[in-house]
């Protein structure tokens, strides 16, 4: 028998579980707003204005971009890992990356809040 003793390190299950999960969630925004899109068929800024003024519609948004770069963290944060040996530089690459895309979720948020 093994044991292994876990010191923090992650192996993978949870965020391969969470991959998915967000995968599914943005593949479930595909198709509801192919379907509005389809449905309204906007033809003019103010269509579309109104298609992500709906709040259902702003939510669904809002959570497809949390997933979007919750997915891509997983994604990113894993490359770094893998591909870059030296600490100092893999710690700020993740920092950057971190920064980056919650200055992108504040600024989709800013975007869907103002219409």
């Amino acid at each position: 028998m093994v044991n292994r003793i876990v010191v923090g390190a992650h192996y993978g299950l949870k965020d391969w579980i969470v991959q998915r999960a967000t995968a599914v969630v943005m593949a479930g925004y595909t198709l509801l707003i192919a379907t509005v899109i389809l449905a309204a068929q906007p033809a003019d800024f103010e269509t579309w204005r109104g298609i992500f003024a709906c709040g259902p519609i702003k939510f669904a948004t809002f959570l497809f971009a949390l997933s979007l770069f919750y997915h891509a963290w997983i994604g990113v944060r894993d490359l770094w890992m893998d591909y870059i040996n030296s600490t100092g530089l893999r710690l700020s690459l993740h920092v950057l990356t971190i920064l980056a895309l919650v200055g992108y979720a504040g600024w989709v948020a800013s975007i869907l809040w103002r219409l």
